[in-house]
């Protein structure tokens, strides 16, 4: 019987897989089962992403093989939830009509809803956006039991001429504080290892006048053998009192996701970033001051319009000054709707390609002379289970958000911390050897090797 089964694929950001989870918590309220499988569900749902073109694009071809299941059962609902649905409703459901229903990121209560009319032959639409909804008082669904993405914030009022999200998600609101606590006080109880906290702009959390600082406190104070991290910081919010929050916690990691996006101001002042490369350096100067170890790792964005030469040796002289550990890079895509659209797309495709070419080389250049200078230090990892290639190894992550491979050892299993010796690197991971199991401090639980 495949009655009130749905089946879910997330797309794009970690705030869409925290999305799904708040959309399996209302699913399954209501009585519907999560299956993994398309062919068993009657509900297929994607949910989407709008921040760059080829995520779109690859949303369209999975519609398209979608529609092959369709045909041969035309009771199955299919919808896309998220960011396009506001951008692409009237292409999705009345052009093209590839699907039965689109709900927005502040509709989710009303799916159970919009799924029951698409059943009886009606089109689901909910897309508006709230200036309130918050979901705090949904409990997520979710079967991992080792990290959790946690939504804090949804929202931006920044505008940054490139980007679609305040278009999408709406602006800025905050949940409470105490709600953020009581879900890790959950993870806690289930035995999760490790939590991320996110919001478009996480520093400007503001609940009743509690900032991000105050919530990082109140997170890593729940369970202290839990690893908060948080993603994703804008330069402008990024406060000393975060700073020295971060430092005073053992169990904040000693990893912040600070988006430089380019390395010259005039490029920085077209996208409505807020700030200077003078003011974004002296934060990483500060950061590496108040928070000894810290990793940084940063966005960047090849070809914005009107970007010259002069323009993008600026970005490879930030990534050579800063050295981040790892950096998100992209070629510029134009996003109908956002300022930035409205200005011409000067920079030609291949000059982009170049650019974004080098912009990478030199981060992977950077990243393996970083890794190599950890070879014969000890690191202390949070074992996520075994290695992609092998199960004769596991893999585990830094407080400074390193992946990293070590021998699998009788005793060891996914949620232990582990104190390993680092032997050899590459650009993207560290390879040790297993010394001991220990606490998230780094204190000796039993001698392993």
């Amino acid at each position: 019987m495949k009655k009130n089964k749905v089946y879910i694929e997330t797309y794009g950001c970690q705030m869409n897989f925290a999305d799904t989870e708040v959309v399996m918590g209302i699913l399954k309220n209501k009585g519907y089962q999560i299956t993994k499988d398309a062919d068993d569900a009657n509900v297929i749902l994607l949910n989407t992403c709008s921040i760059r073109d080829n995520a779109e694009q690859r949303i369209y071809g999975r519609l398209g093989n979608l529609k092959k299941l369709k045909e041969v059962d035309s009771s199955k609902v299919i919808g896309i939830l998220g960011c396009m649905a506001e951008r692409l409703r009237k292409d999705l459901i009345e052009d093209k009509k590839m699907v039965d229903l689109v709900v927005g990121p502040d509709e989710y209560r009303r799916l159970p809803e919009f799924i029951d009319e698409a059943f009886a032959g009606e089109k689901g639409i909910g897309v508006k956006l709230s200036r309130t909804e918050t979901y705090d008082d949904i409990i997520p669904f979710r079967e991992d039991g080792l990290s959790a993405w946690i939504s804090v914030m949804r929202g931006c009022d920044k505008f940054c001429t490139f980007c679609v999200v305040p278009y999408t998600r709406g602006r800025e609101r905050s949940r409470s504080l105490e709600s953020v606590v009581e879900e890790i006080e959950t993870l806690s109880q289930k035995g999760f290892k490790e939590a991320t906290l996110l919001g478009q702009n996480v520093n400007s959390y503001n609940d009743n006048g509690r900032d991000f600082a105050d919530l990082l406190s109140a997170a890593a104070s729940v369970d202290t053998s839990i690893r908060i991290r948080f993603t994703t910081s804008h330069p402008q919010d990024l406060s000393d009192k975060l700073l020295f929050t971060i430092a005073e916690h053992r169990n904040l990691c000693n990893y912040i996701h600070l988006p430089v996006q380019s390395g010259s101001n005039r490029i920085l002042e077209g996208m409505n970033r807020t700030y200077t490369i003078e003011h974004y350096l002296d934060l990483i100067d500060r950061a590496r001051r108040i928070i000894p170890g810290v990793s940084f790792s940063t966005d960047i964005i090849s070809g914005f319009p009107t970007e010259t030469y002069e323009d993008h040796i600026a970005t490879l002289d930030v990534m050579q000054k800063v050295r981040y550990d790892g950096a998100y890079m992209f070629k510029y895509s134009p996003r109908e709707g956002t300022k930035a659209f409205k200005i011409i797309d000067d920079v030609p495709e291949d000059v982009k390609a170049k650019r974004l070419s080098e912009i990478i080389d030199l981060q992977q250049r950077i990243s393996y002379e970083i890794n190599q200078e950890m070879i014969g230090k000890y690191e202390i990892l949070l074992v996520e289970g075994f290695s992609r290639k092998s199960n004769d190894f596991l893999a585990g992550r830094t407080d400074t958000n390193k992946v990293a491979i070590f021998p699998a050892a009788e005793g060891i299993t996914r949620g232990d911390y582990v104190k390993i010796k680092i032997n050899r690197a590459t650009s993207g991971t560290l390879f040790g050897n297993l010394i001991e199991s220990v606490d998230i401090k780094g204190n000796p639980l039993t001698l392993t090797a």
